[in-house]
């Protein structure tokens, strides 16, 4: 039987622990019909103490401290709300934790956002990791030794694991239920919780807000040109006149704040608008690449699938208000 603890502090998704429990309770439940006997012992494990009121209208009661705790195969570590820097600060001792525990052979595992605790204890250094969408710009800047992949549901290496945002991280328990316990279980886990056990990219999930927070202000003048022009026929060299600077350079200081080159830059702005039109308009396809600066119908089916994992035709059917039509 594995022995599993679930990580609780006040900060903690109440939706990502007990998503966790009601998975692993129905692994169980489910083995038990098959006549076989239960394959995970859940526990609640927090710092200091066994009563944990969250910051939200909820309370978890827990099974041991860190302090008390044998240890276990596998640590869950939930998403959290808050501003990362801080809940890693307050939650300094979970973190040493979490660490001694690997050394000592526990695996780990990330929902969403928690993904920053493992990051935070090195465990991440040299591996791949995955978080929610909007926090992996800020995870890979903070720890450039991770090869963060923002599209990946889930990632497994060496019995570290993470996993997508917000409610699309329970894929990663679906995952584990499979590795430990088999393929049959984890398919009937899936329909019984209405769960797609295919592990797809999260990148439809994104949305792109702009690269803002650098201190470059020319660079964030070329941006605003490009956000409010990328339906023109938009160069290089037109935006880098706009920082009186050469090709070379712009590209290079580009770049350096904003973690994308020009081009890259301005597809994604396209790419967002052409989600946003292909949401709330009701007009063919040619009319949306009009509008978002594209010309050649193939070149944009492929940079949409390509940044968003969907392609224009299968973004619409699953995003559309109007559910009727389709490109």
């Amino acid at each position: 039987m594995k022995k599993i603890a679930v990580l609780i502090h006040e900060d903690v998704y109440s939706s990502s622990v007990a998503g966790a429990i009601d998975l692993f309770a129905g692994a169980n439940w489910c083995l038990r019909e098959f006549g076989k006997p239960p394959a995970f012992k859940v526990e609640l494990v927090s710092e200091r103490v066994k009563n944990m009121q969250l910051d939200a209208p909820a309370q978890f009661i827990c099974y041991a401290t860190i302090g008390e705790v044998v240890q276990p195969d596998l640590i869950i570590i939930p998403g959290f709300s808050g501003e990362p820097r801080a809940i890693l600060k307050k939650n300094a001792a979970l973190i040493n934790w979490i660490k001694e525990m690997n050394n000592s052979g526990s695996e780990i595992a990330s929902l969403c956002v928690g993904s920053f605790f493992l990051a935070e204890a090195g465990l991440l250094n040299g591996k791949t990791g995955t978080s929610h969408w909007a926090a992996t710009e800020e995870m890979q800047a903070r720890y450039p030794l991770i090869k963060i992949k923002s599209d990946r549901v889930i990632t497994d290496q060496d019995g570290i694991y993470t996993s997508g945002g917000g409610f699309s991280s329970i894929k990663l328990i679906l995952y584990l239920i499979e590795k430990f316990c088999g393929r049959e279980t984890a398919l009937w886990i899936s329909k019984r919780f209405s769960i797609d056990i295919d592990h797809t990219s999260q990148a439809h999930f994104a949305v792109f807000t702009g690269q803002h927070q650098h201190n470059d202000h020319e660079i964030l003048k070329s941006q605003a040109y490009i956000e409010q022009n990328y339906s023109s026929d938009i160069s290089i060299d037109e935006v880098a006149a706009l920082t009186n600077t050469g090709k070379r350079n712009f590209v290079r200081r580009f770049k350096a704040a904003t973690n994308n080159t020009p081009i890259e830059y301005l597809q994604r702005v396209r790419i967002e608008a052409a989600k946003k039109a292909l949401e709330d308009k009701d007009c063919q396809l040619e009319e949306i690449m009009g509008m978002t600066g594209y010309e050649d119908i193939k070149t944009f089916r492929l940079i949409f699938k390509r940044m968003t994992g969907l392609s224009p035709r299968d973004y619409r059917k699953k995003y559309s208000r109007n559910m009727n039509t389709f490109c």
